[in-house]
């Protein structure tokens, strides 16, 4: 199982429970997984991370250059089912442009191509105006999960070093 992670792992993650200060086990678990072609990410969520410009951002331009999946023609025929599912459903017209223009389709269409696990935080939610990844990876049939139960399912451990 190869997981496609969402720009919100990586920004709670350092806001949150795994700051690149305190817990550097975790990033290095993301590094070794990725090495491993466990874990990966896309382009145009690496272009979310610059935005920040501090050590997130560093973090990731330290990444092997295969961490963050270019968008390329492999992926290019799946946005058109990323795209039909999504108007076809009840979301207003502005939640399907900002949703079109967002990493999000990119995320999904990745996910298609390749049949990656998408793991974000976001929760499913039934909003005609807000078009979150988990329904739209249930309206598909991709799988998704959270950050927490890739870790329990990969038995990620942060043991502490000795000082």
């Amino acid at each position: 199982m190869t997981y496609l992670l969402d720009a919100n792992v990586f920004i709670q993650a350092k806001n949150l429970h795994y700051g690149l200060d305190f817990c550097p086990a975790f990033w290095e678990w993301l590094a070794e997984k990725n090495a491993a072609g466990i874990v990966c990410s896309i382009d145009k969520v690496a272009d979310e991370l610059e935005i920040g410009a501090d050590d997130l951002t560093m973090w990731a331009r330290q990444q092997r250059t295969d961490f963050f999946r270019k968008t390329d023609a492999s992926v290019m025929p799946h946005f058109a089912s990323v795209s039909t599912w999504v108007m076809g459903q009840s979301y207003e017209q502005a939640a399907i442009h900002t949703f079109l223009q967002a990493a999000d389709y990119y995320l999904i269409a990745h996910a298609l191509a390749d049949g990656l696990v998408v793991v974000t935080h976001e929760v499913p939610a039934n909003s005609p105006k807000k078009i979150k990844i988990p329904n739209v990876c249930a309206g598909l049939g991709l799988r998704f999960m959270t950050p927490y139960m890739m870790l329990k399912i990969e038995k990620a451990r942060f043991v502490l070093g000795r000082a």
